[in-house]
């Protein structure tokens, strides 16, 4: 869809978070340069159930994506960590793929994100933050760990709820404070889980105090989309370079 519009001569691409997540918009507003347009959709499941609701955002993800209309993306970004984690990648994966072959364009979820970027980092040793209710909490750990990472720390906050929904409320001060009080140290990479927690603010504070790389999940999804597309301000990854998108805190500051 290059160049068909105004806006957007880079590229055209969507982001799908859960329906009642206000973080994603934000965040990947800030995270796509100038000449990338960015549209969304949203991801619908049951409101009373959590399990079944991330479960849901799997299943419903045709009638999110037929939400674009006649809109072909260049890239679209699944916006939830927790469907794969409870769920499995193969099963995301597989659906991912049937998704793309009838839509016509990739589609990346943000644990697969986070998988890629960690890779490229070379860092196998990790501590995990996540905003989660413990079922869910427990359920990120095993991923991880299943997935071939050391968690060599690891927690979140406490929610006071079985539901996600409060993850919503969260401010980035608080993030910083939960992660410092991990023990990141001997962490190859810190990992701030889930998309519905503000973490572009709390991302360069905890950098700036750790001297480690820190990924969050919608850093890291804004990253595989732009690269998905080939655009340059998806970054090379390295230890001496894990903000993975160029000039993004600028955007955040102005």
């Amino acid at each position: 869809m290059r160049d068909a519009f105004e806006y957007g001569s880079a590229g055209v691409v969507g982001f799908a978070p859960p329906q009642s997540n206000p973080t994603v918009e934000p965040e990947m507003a800030t995270l796509m340069p100038r000449d990338v347009l960015m549209l969304t959709a949203r991801l619908r499941g049951d409101m009373d159930d959590a399990r079944k609701r991330f479960s849901d955002y799997l299943a419903n993800l045709g009638e999110t994506l037929d939400g674009f209309g006649a809109i072909k993306l260049d890239a679209f970004g699944f916006a939830c960590t927790a469907t794969t984690y409870l769920l499995g990648d193969p099963v995301v994966s597989r659906e991912f793929e049937m998704l793309s072959r009838r839509y016509g364009y990739p589609i990346v979820s943000s644990a697969e994100a986070i998988e890629r970027a960690l890779t490229e980092l070379g860092a196998r040793r990790i501590a995990l933050f996540g905003p989660y209710p413990d079922w869910l909490q427990q359920a990120s750990f095993t991923y991880w760990s299943q997935i071939g990472f050391e968690l060599v720390s690891k927690g979140g906050i406490d929610l006071s709820s079985g539901d996600t929904l409060d993850i919503y409320k969260l401010r980035a001060s608080k993030i910083v404070e939960a992660v410092l009080r991990l023990d990141w140290r001997t962490a190859d990479a810190i990992v701030l889980t889930g998309t519905g927690a503000p973490t572009l603010r709390a991302i360069p504070e905890i950098m700036r105090i750790t001297g480690k790389p820190v990924l969050s999940s919608n850093l890291c999804l804004g990253w595989a989309v732009l690269r998905a597309i080939g655009h340059p301000a998806a970054l090379p990854v390295g230890m001496q370079q894990s903000m993975l998108i160029d000039d993004w805190t600028a955007r955040m500051e102005g």
